[in-house]
Order: C-alpha cells, then structure tokens, then sequence
C-alpha cells in the first residue's frame, strides 16, 4: 500500500529526514513516534505530496508518487485522509458544511452528499450536533468531526498527525478507538504521535524515528523472529 525507500529530506544545513526506509501494507495500523522535530510531520507531509523529498522513492499503491505531475497531486489527494492536531476547519461553516467542504474538493457528485455525511456523523456520533459551528464544540468534538472529513471521501489511507495532542486521556482515548474502528473496516492508518499511554496501550507496529532516521521498526523486529525461529 505504501513504501518509502531510502527517503531524505533537508531544510537548509538540517537534515529532517534521512536516508528512511519502511514499507506498510493494506489495512495496517501504524504509529509513528519520536520526539518534537524528529521528522514525523515531515514524513507525513512528504506521503501527502505537500514537499518533495530531495532522494529516495516513495510508492503509493506501486506508484511513485515523487514523480508525479502536479495536475495529478488532486487525484492522489482523494485516496488520503488527513487529521491534523490543530483540526482545519472553517469557523464560519457548520461541522456538516466543514465535512461536505472535503467531498466539493474531491468532485464527488453532490447526489452522493447526504448519504456520505450521514454515514460519517452517525460513526463519529456527532449527527445531533452537525448544524454547530466549530466555536460551539468541544475538541474532542472538533478532532472527530475532522476525522470525519477525512473518512468522507472513502480514502484508502488515512494520515493522522499528533490526533490527540491536545486532549486529555479520557477524550484521546475515545478518538483512538474511533481510530481502530475505522481500521478494522480495511482503512490503512498512519498516525503520528508522541503520546506515550496511546502507544502503550494500542501500538501493535510501531515506527520510530530519531534526529531524521528510522531507529526502530517493530515490524522488522518480529519479522527477523520469525526467520529465526524457522
């Protein structure tokens, strides 16, 4: 479903990304974790095609969307989600509107509307709310209701960067089950955290990453066991 191969990433003199390799396959659940400036939010905006690596691959679904032409970024945008920290929405928009705002971008035919943005209200539970603006919820409401814009468009991968940052346990607890939820009807998750109890309590794979390098990869771990042990 997506790999990287060998990616680097640089700002100037810093290298926020360098020389990282990892592949996730379909329907996967991944956290990937390290502290502040590691190059988490790096990675995730480089699969998103906000930047470009300087080297390296990076393959979604076989295709290498480095090369890809700027044209066609929109169409790689309708096979992801995004859940950003900060939410994104437009304040003078009702939750329903913010939600729909992802299905105009995407082109999807508006007969299709109502029933995609009934679906994803009544899965984040937030359908009696729909018709509040954003100033009116609270943020476990807001972090849910961006998650609905992500799952709006039926992406087949959802990237989401530090979801709960800005919650306390209980409401980022919630946010995550919603999360697995959503994996466990075939959704490809990407999540990006430093949230220490979340890994602990959810990580099945885990991917760090430290100073730009990839300095853990549970999947690799069991994977070398396995060989092993055969």
């Amino acid at each position: 479903m997506l790999e990287l191969i060998s990616v680097t990433k640089t700002f100037g003199r810093i290298k926020a990304v360098e020389d990282v390799s990892f592949s996730i396959d379909k329907g996967e659940f991944v956290f990937v974790t390290g502290p502040s400036g590691a190059g988490k939010t790096t990675i995730i905006k480089m699969i998103l095609r906000d930047l470009l690596p300087d080297s390296g691959q990076i393959l979604v679904a076989g295709k290498d969307i480095t090369d890809l032409p700027l044209k066609q970024v929109p169409f790689l945008r309708q096979k992801i989600g995004v859940v950003f920290q900060d939410f994104k929405v437009l304040p003078e928009k009702t939750l329903r509107e913010n939600i729909e705002i992802a299905l105009a971008i995407c082109a999807v035919d508006r007969s299709e509307w109502k029933d995609r943005v009934d679906n994803v209200l009544e899965i984040t539970n937030l359908t009696k709310r729909q018709k509040l603006f954003p100033s009116q919820l609270s943020g476990g409401e807001l972090q849910r209701a961006s998650l609905a814009r992500a799952v709006v468009v039926n992406p087949r991968i959802i990237l989401a960067d530090e979801p709960t940052g800005n919650l306390d346990w209980d409401t980022a607890d919630s946010i995550i089950e919603l999360f697995k939820r959503i994996n466990a009807e075939g959704k490809t998750i990407i999540m990006a955290t430093h949230h220490n109890l979340i890994i602990k309590k959810y990580a099945d794979r885990l991917i760090e990453i430290n100073k730009g390098r990839l300095v853990n990869d549970t999947k690799k771990k069991k994977a070398d066991k396995k060989d092993n042990t055969d």
